[in-house]
């Protein structure tokens, strides 16, 4: 039986080849159906390898070439830091896209992210008012590409989210994107993920398209 240790070095060379692997998926390869072998419809949490699955997601979270976020069709995405410029330029550009039908509770967090740089969870939950749980709107915001989500503990032990910036993610953790448009970023993303939804015979998606 395989361990934690061997299931992530497979499935880091997985990652590695398409420059993202989703957490979950029911066509897509993912963390999930690589240590189950079949394709999962449910939670995860429910499956009798659901202890290994996360194992093997805490060694991918920690790694300093990963980023996870909400990239593919809304869901958990380990991204690679081969193809971080890409989704670097993509989210920083600022398009009609980021916009539509973006609420007012999450324009509100993101002006407040925009002027500080970063935001953990609680400190919005100090300072914004409204009907709408910080949760959700952190959420709108990172399914959009307009901020980075991090998860790190907080001074009580318990997770809390870092929002920000992408200037000021890309600072903190010291890496320096090549200088690429978002055009061309945005299609070097998309053609990578079309020869897995041809593969696979999936329809998944980026937040622009």
């Amino acid at each position: 039986m395989e361990t934690a240790a061997t299931y992530f070095q497979r499935i880091f060379r997985t990652l590695k080849k398409f420059g993202f692997l989703l957490e979950s998926d029911p066509k897509l390869p993912s963390v999930a159906t690589l240590i189950t072998g079949e394709p999962l419809r449910g939670s995860w949490w429910s499956h009798p390898q659901a202890q290994m699955i996360f194992q093997v997601n805490e060694r991918l979270e920690d790694h300093k070439d990963l980023l996870i976020m909400k990239l593919i069709s809304g869901k958990v995405t380990f991204v690679h830091r081969k193809v971080w410029s890409h989704v670097f330029a993509s989210g920083r550009a600022r398009e009609p896209w980021h916009f539509k039908t973006l609420s007012a509770e999450a324009a509100t967090l993101l002006r407040q992210i925009d002027g500080s740089g970063s935001l953990t969870t609680a400190d919005v939950l100090k300072t914004l008012k409204g009907t709408m749980k910080v949760g959700d709107i952190a959420r709108e915001l990172e399914k959009r590409l307009l901020v980075v989500g991090t998860q790190f503990h907080g001074e009580s032990g318990a997770h809390e989210k870092r929002l920000e910036t992408w200037k000021q993610w890309a600072q903190r953790v010291k890496f320096v994107p090549a200088s690429v448009s978002a055009a061309s970023a945005k299609t070097n993303l998309e053609d990578r993920l079309q020869v897995l939804n041809l593969e696979f015979k999936a329809k998944a998606k980026f937040p622009w398209q």
